[in-house]
Formats: C-alpha cells, sequence, structure tokens
C-alpha cells in the first residue's frame, strides 16, 4: 500500500519531539523484527501512547497499524490522518471485522498495534486485558511484544489537562522479549503471563523513572503518587459508562 501520510507524520512528532526537548528512552529496539507481522501490545496510560509505541518500532524501519476505536475515525481531524496511515477502525459492538481486518494484516506481514486494556489507566497500573491480542498472535503465528510506555501521561491523560507544550519530560518505551503463542495453546493462560510481564515492566520503569514523583499526580498510589488506586479507577470507569448508557 502506498504511504505517503505516516512517512511525513513520523518525521513531524520526531521534529516534535526534538523541540520539546523530551528526553525518550528507547529500550530493547532490537525485539520488533525488521520484517514479517507482529503483534505490539502496549500498556496505556495517556492518550498519546500510540505515537510513542510507534516510535518504538521506527528503528526497525516499521509502520504500526493501530486498532482504535472507530470513533477516532469519524472525528474531522484525526479521521483523515488515521485512514491515511492505514490504521484498523474498531466498533465495540461488532469486532469481528475489526479482528478479520488484522489478522489478514498480519498475514500479509504487517506489525498490528493493540491496547489490550481497551481503555486508559487512570491508577497508572495494568489493568486486566483482553485475549484478543494474543489469539491473533497465535491464529497468524507471529510474534507478541509487550510495549511499555511512561512519562507519556505527563503530557495529556484522562481526566486532566493537555500538557502538550511542557518540555524536557522524560519518556520510556520499553520493548520486552516476545512470546510466542500458538494455535491450541491455553490462550487465556498466555493472556494472563502476558499481564504479568506487562505489569512487572511497567512497575520496574516507574521504580527507575528520573525525578522525584513522591506525591506527583502522574505516579501510582502504591509508589506515593496521588494517582486513583486500581480500585478507585475500577468505580471511575464503571461511572462514566453509566454516564454515557443514559446519554
Amino acid at each position: 500500500m502506498a504511504e505517503i501520510v505516516y512517512p511525513l507524520v513520523i518525521a513531524s512528532a520526531r521534529g516534535l519531539f526534538k523541540a520539546l526537548d523530551l528526553r525518550i528512552d528507547v529500550r530493547g529496539a532490537e525485539r520488533v523484527p525488521k520484517s514479517g507481522g507482529a503483534v505490539l501490545v502496549g500498556n496505556h496510560v495517556s492518550y498519546l501512547d500510540f505515537i510513542f509505541v510507534g516510535y518504538g518500532a521506527w528503528p526497525s524501519r516499521r509502520l504500526v497499524r493501530f486498532m482504535a476505536k472507530k470513533e477516532v475515525f469519524t472525528n474531522r481531524v484525526s479521521g483523515p490522518l488515521m485512514r491515511a496511515m492505514h490504521h484498523i477502525p474498531v466498533d465495540r459492538a461488532a469486532g469481528a471485522s475489526a479482528y478479520g481486518a488484522a489478522l489478514r494484516g498480519l498475514r500479509a506481514g504487517e506489525v498490528i498495534g493493540v491496547f489490550a486494556e481497551a481503555t486508559i489507566s487512570r491508577s497508572f497500573t495494568v489493568k486486566e486485558i483482553k485475549s484478543g491480542a494474543v489469539r491473533m498472535a497465535a491464529r497468524a503465528e507471529v510474534p507478541l511484544i509487550p510495549v511499555t510506555v511512561w512519562g507519556t501521561q505527563r503530557m495529556w491523560t484522562k481526566g486532566r489537562p493537555k500538557r502538550l507544550t511542557q518540555r524536557h519530560i522524560p519518556i520510556t518505551i520499553d520493548i520486552g522479549e516476545p512470546l510466542y503463542p500458538k494455535p491450541g495453546e491455553d490462550l487465556e493462560e498466555v493472556t494472563a503471563r502476558l499481564r504479568a510481564v506487562m505489569a512487572q515492566r511497567l512497575d520496574h520503569i516507574q521504580r527507575t523513572y528520573p525525578g522525584d514523583g513522591d506525591g506527583a499526580w502522574w505516579q501510582p498510589a502504591h509508589l506515593g503518587g496521588t494517582a486513583p488506586t486500581p480500585e478507585e479507577a475500577a468505580a471511575l470507569d464503571a461511572a462514566e459508562r453509566e454516564s454515557r448508557a443514559r446519554d
């Protein structure tokens, strides 16, 4: 497929990162294969995570096709860009079409990006994750690669004002060892193992992150921050779903 917009978006993003002097630390970039299909599974702490997960694949010169809710594609600003970059719209009421498109992409050698928590984690810990990414990797017989991002929540996250022009923020992009789920495996067990790996890597990154986050709104509660606990975050998410259902 023709790639005109995506490289321009990447070049613009890299220019912005430089202008803001973001302290981006990419670890394990060599684990993204330079050819062939792969599923990248990212944790989700910010509205900007897809940019940074995709950035982690750029050293291998791979363009990641992200699965994203269909509303992003109908937005008059983001929609044309998402379509031009050949991302995959997901209708949560009828997800089979998106799953099929992702599977075809993997079999054609594409890298597919998934945020398996589905929504941003307000607690900045790894929520329960869905098994779709594992199932896709198993069916296509491609590597399943965990990607952990941290620091992005300081720029723009749920329930906080945007800080898109804030400078010098340290951002970590950590690409972990691939898993290789196979058809016939217990995919729920693989999903649980994937979540455990993601949680462990996120905790390590948070504990070694530059600067003092004690008492900060962007730090998880168990490390001395003022973010909601996982239980409080779950209650906030439930209240938001109820409010949307009423509207």
